[in-house]
């Protein structure tokens, strides 16, 4: 048989679950064989014979050629996660009518920023953000479209403010769900309220949102980095406070980010000493506009850049001076922690990759079952790490939904 048996073992888990999401232990009934002896298969570490494999292609309702293609179908690397249909269909305005008086800007504010610190902080922020971010979402729509036609025009611009704060949570949580057609919408929508409200701090951090969506669609990331760098520089000749000095920062990292993903390496580590660390040095240590700006996350930053250049070495030296333990944002610290693992990985340092995974699994659970990294880590793992571990792995990859 030709073809590589990751790639069949692949194809197999793929079916199976795309049809009927089925047991392994069903499958493997059927066709004769021990459920052991499919995780095998659909590991890569063993390969079925032309017999097994009609099997296998019966069971599952697709044609042997479908298990010898060499590329997995483009929904098995989806994100595994999906933003909640409640939310979803609040975004879309299918909720019931909003007939009754707008709450008031500031309770409105109260609940955007609790979302806020719910979403930045909470070990289990998808779950928790399902229950509050439907009703949220239509309580301040409706106040903005009350206050649109009104003639309270402070309770106006307040309650634009409050709903492009809340579009900048629903662009991180839509993004984090896989969900980029509705992260592009709500990241408009942001703009279109910060504009609105004549806020340039909210029109620059919406900017700042629509640059991360963009980093995340294939091809866009020269786009993302424009729109960074012209809100950076709108700012830039506004007044000289603070707080626009830490919302250009933040854009700054940004174009740094888009210069990684195009191996523009000289160029991101550049941008990131020249324009973000003095910015972060000037300011300090915040979270404005909830953008996490300061020299921790600047230190963040350049250990992405190393381990996305593949420059493992370098990017352990430089996470060894960081110290997130502070930060506001346990993303970024999973963030931090994934790319740690990262560079581990990509020295085959097996046993700290599997240390800082189960630390991730305790830091952030859902946003580790949600990375495609951590996904590709866990599997390649199971593939090479010494029998010590595999138990380990083996229950880690259940536990996160990896594996049946």
């Amino acid at each position: 048989m030709d073809k590589p048996g990751p790639a069949i073992g692949e194809l197999v888990r793929y079916y199976r679950r795309k049809n009927g999401n089925r047991k392994q232990t069903v499958i493997a009934g059927l066709c004769g064989i021990t459920e052991r002896y499919l995780s095998l298969i659909e590991t890569g570490k063993k390969t079925p014979s032309t017999e097994l494999l009609g099997r296998l292609a019966t069971e599952l309702g697709v044609p042997v050629s479908a298990l010898l293609d060499e590329s997995v179908p483009a929904s098995e690397n989806t994100n595994p996660g999906t933003a909640g249909p409640s939310v979803a269909a609040a975004l879309m305005g299918y909720g019931p009518p909003r007939s009754s008086p707008p709450l008031s800007p500031a309770v409105l504010r109260e609940r955007v920023e609790d979302a806020w610190r719910l979403w930045q902080d909470s070990r289990e922020r998808f779950t928790e953000a399902d229950k509050v971010l439907p009703e949220l979402v239509a309580d301040v729509e409706h106040a903005a479209r009350v206050h649109r036609a009104g003639n309270d025009a402070a309770a106006r611009r307040d309650v634009l403010r409050t709903a492009a704060d809340l579009y900048g949570l629903l662009r991180s949580y839509c993004r984090r769900n896989g969900r980029l057609d509705l992260a592009l919408m709500v990241a408009d929508r942001a703009i279109r309220a910060a504009e609105d409200a004549d806020d340039p701090i909210r029109i620059a951090a919406a900017q700042w949102n629509l640059g991360h969506v963009l980093l995340s669609q294939p091809g866009a990331a020269d786009e993302a980095q424009e729109v960074a760098l012209h809100a950076a520089e709108e700012l830039r000749q506004g007044p000289a406070t603070d707080e626009a000095a830490a919302m250009r920062g933040a854009l700054e990292l940004v174009a740094v980010v888009a210069d990684a993903m195009q191996q523009r390496w000289w160029n991101a580590r550049q941008r990131l000493e020249d324009k973000a660390a003095p910015l972060a040095d000037r300011t300090g240590e915040g979270n404005p506009m909830w953008t996490v700006f300061g020299p921790t996350n600047v230190g963040l930053h350049a250990l992405s850049i190393e381990m996305l250049a593949g420059e493992a070495a370098d990017g352990l030296r430089l996470a060894d001076q960081v110290d997130t333990s502070l930060m506001p944002s346990r993303e970024r610290r999973f963030t931090f922690g994934l790319d740690v693992a990262r560079c581990y990985d990509l020295r085959r340092e097996d046993a700290s990759v599997l240390v800082h995974l189960l630390d991730l699994e305790q830091l952030a659970p859902e946003d580790l079952q949600r990375s495609l990294l951590a996904r590709d880590m866990i599997i390649g793992l199971q593939r090479r790490v010494r029998p010590t571990y595999q138990r380990q792995v083996t229950a880690l990859a259940e536990r996160l939904g990896f594996l049946p």
